[in-house]
């Protein structure tokens, strides 16, 4: 099962790459405000269980793809 996983930085939590996003697109003329820059992971699961492959998704975001303290994530699963 291929899964996306969607990672922001949290609310509230320092942004610089989000803060210079948007500095430069109000250099180029653009009206933005709020410019948050997260990832981006794809990848394939070795399970055909949707419940399953979400468990095996979850445990891989909060041992390795995010930082929980920093970050919240959204999982997609894709049959």
């Amino acid at each position: 099962m291929r899964a996306t996983i969607l990672v922001r930085p949290k609310s509230g939590i320092l942004d610089p790459q989000g803060a210079a996003v948007e500095t430069a697109l109000e250099h180029l003329g653009f009206s933005v405000s709020g410019a948050r820059v997260g990832k981006v992971v794809d990848l394939e699961v070795a399970s055909d269980d949707p419940n399953e492959a979400r468990a095996q998704v979850e445990k891989m975001c909060e041992q390795l793809l995010t930082n929980p303290l920093m970050e919240s994530y959204e999982i997609e699963l894709h049959g």
